[in-house]
């Protein structure tokens, strides 16, 4: 399989869990990917696993020159930039993260700059990268199937919600703006994965009870990194030229409600 053969994807957030997994893939397609995270013995392991076609960089995705940092290191290693999938997030329960009537001031803040503060970060350095040189680029935001199909008896984290529910808006946005110049912005929007950031559900009977009658397609209610990759490889592929302005959810029976 080599449909990402001409393609360097820069990967926020790609040195575990669904990062690192799409990462994989995209190396599997052909692709040269340039991997990002906050801890440097993370990196190290990421391009080691990965390989001779990737490379990486230590920052934080909060930090709002980590993704231009990013994209000119992978540009000067590779000497392209066609994609960029912003996978860095996660839960804010341990930051004050809650309901409503519990989130804390501090809570909402970090989550918020955690989930979608980043990612306006990373797509606005993309798009002025794309822009500036000319080039047809695609952007994948992972999102949540939580920013549209509430969970309210297990994952009342309302932050989290909004942060992901932001995400949303905010691509198909940039896609109706930069449409006519051929570069696309796309949401993949998992349910329940088994990633670190999930191992508190993972470790709950009834959280997984629930997830199983939610998500029949998962292999005990849990999907895997990998269900979410091949999703990535087309986005990031020419196969959705055409495609733009979408959310893409994983294994995730919204209409089903209980």
């Amino acid at each position: 399989m080599s449909c990402l053969a001409d393609k360097t994807i820069v990967v926020i957030g790609g040195t575990t869990g669904l990062g690192l997994s799409a990462a994989h893939a995209f190396v599997r397609a052909g692709a040269k990917v340039f991997v990002v995270g906050r801890n440097a013995a993370n990196v190290e392991k990421a391009i080691d696993l990965l390989g001779g076609g990737s490379d990486g960089l230590c920052g934080d995705a909060t930090d709002s020159g980590t993704a231009a940092a990013s994209i000119a290191a992978a540009v000067n290693r590779f000497g392209a930039f066609t994609g960029l999938y912003h996978v860095a997030g996660g839960s804010g329960r341990r930051m004050g993260d809650g309901p409503l009537h519990e989130i804390t001031d501090e809570g909402w803040a970090k989550t918020m700059e955690l989930n979608m503060t980043s990612v306006f970060y990373s797509n606005r350095a993309a798009v002025k990268w794309f822009r500036e040189h000319g080039v047809q680029g695609s952007i994948l935001n992972c999102g949540s199937v939580l920013g549209y199909s509430p969970a309210a008896r297990h994952f009342g984290t309302h932050a989290y919600a909004s942060a992901k529910s932001a995400l949303i808006g905010f691509t198909r946005s940039c896609a109706a703006t930069y449409a006519s110049e051929k570069i696309r912005f796309n949401v993949v929007a998992p349910g329940l994965v088994a990633t670190p950031m999930s191992q508190r559900a993972q470790e709950n009977e009834t959280i997984l009870s629930y997830a199983r009658a939610k998500q029949p397609l998962a292999e005990g209610g849990i999907a895997s990194p990998d269900d979410v990759d091949g999703i990535a490889v087309y986005f990031m592929s020419e196969a959705s030229r055409g495609v733009t302005g979408q959310v893409l959810a994983v294994d995730w029976l919204s209409l089903i409600h209980i």
